[in-house]
């Protein structure tokens, strides 16, 4: 299969986690013999931080505003499918032109798909609008459940599919490393993150300066008060996720406020930090059970004190803890599990329905 994906980011994980998604998706993809092209917007804050600039699994071409994707037209047009992502600039325009060129399968991934859909309910059309949503032959879901239902109730989609997140467990081992934090989180600032960090972390590292914390991830304001025992990192690159993680005794897992809402949104850093053997204490969600079960895999905390708890546990509940959180991750949830989903939902959505779009 020949595919096409405009994405956010490939060569670049500052600043966002699509990357990394599609860094380990696509990887999978083109190891089951597929050939893939990935179009990347060349803006300067990721030009800035590049950290995969030459991928060896797919070939990367960068492209200067909506006048540069005219040099790609063909390989959209020939391509067997063609995949868009959320939150690709002028991504509305972008999509028009994918179905009104591509000859083969198109499909909208959604990394955002709660923020997404709040966007639409809002009539915020960043990056898609509701006809496009009808346009695409199928639409591909960071989130399950009942919104898969309402894309196709409500917005017209002919497929929606869930394709959650993974991870590619040999980039993501378990190491032995000495342990330099109780707790650590790794994210991107977030508005709406931000008042769970503050219960779940910097409280509890406020009640006891005796324990060790980490934050990591870019653009948190100035202004926040970090208590002493909570160490600040600006930037983790993906290569350095597991020796992050393998120095935490445990991490945390912090949700945006609409993924709580729909439910069924796991994050990349449960499927990372579990491929780590590293054990996981999480705010709560719905469909979480569908993913990593509460009290097996990972641990569910509402409060401070719900957290102290959990790190106050035997280190042998510890240890088992981390290891049924890969065992699940193994089975479930790895890069090659993913690429044979999407392949199949690709085959699923057939040639004569990628058709439709052009001939319409």
């Amino acid at each position: 299969m020949r595919l096409v994906v405009l994405g956010l980011s490939l060569s670049s994980s500052w600043g966002n986690g699509h990357a990394t998604t599609f860094r380990a998706l696509l990887r999978a993809f083109a190891s089951r013999g597929h050939a893939v092209t990935f179009l990347e917007r060349d803006v300067p804050w990721y030009a800035a931080h590049r950290d995969l600039p030459d991928p060896d699994f797919c070939h990367l071409a960068l492209y200067d505003g909506l006048d540069g994707l005219d040099a790609h037209r063909e390989a959209i047009r020939d391509a067997d499918a063609v995949i868009v992502g959320s939150y690709v600039p002028d991504g509305v325009a972008v999509g028009r032109l994918v179905q009104a060129v591509a000859d083969g399968r198109t499909a909208f991934y959604d990394i955002d798909t709660p923020v997404t859909l709040a966007k639409l309910d809002r009539g915020d059309h960043e990056y898609l609008t509701p006809d496009l949503v009808a346009g695409y032959d199928l639409y591909l879901s960071f989130t399950g459940g009942p919104t898969l239902r309402r894309l196709e109730a409500r917005y017209g989609s002919p497929r929606a599919r869930a394709l959650y997140c993974s991870v590619d467990p040999a980039s993501y081992p378990v190491l032995d490393r000495p342990v330099r934090w109780d707790l650590s989180y790794l994210g991107t600032y977030s508005p709406d993150r931000q008042p769970t960090l503050e219960r779940l972390l910097l409280e509890p590292a406020r009640l006891r300066p005796d324990l060790r914390f980490a934050v990591a991830g870019p653009q948190y304001p100035d202004d926040i008060a970090w208590p002493p025992n909570v160490e600040r990192f600006a930037h983790v690159g993906p290569a350095d996720h597991p020796e992050f993680y393998a120095a935490s005794r445990w991490t945390l897992n912090v949700t945006r406020a609409d993924m709580i809402a729909a439910g069924w949104s796991p994050s990349v850093r449960l499927f990372e930090a579990a491929s780590c053997a590293v054990p996981i204490v999480s705010d709560r969600w719905d469909g979480m059970e569908d993913v990593l079960r509460p009290g097996r895999d990972i641990l569910v905390a509402d409060d401070g004190a719900a957290v102290l708890a959990v790190l106050a546990l035997p280190e042998a509940e510890r240890r088992a803890l981390g290891r049924a959180g890969r065992e699940r991750v193994l089975a479930a949830h790895t890069a090659a599990h993913r690429a044979a989903e999407l392949e199949a939902a690709l085959s699923e959505a057939g040639p004569e329905q990628g058709r439709r779009g052009a001939a319409s």
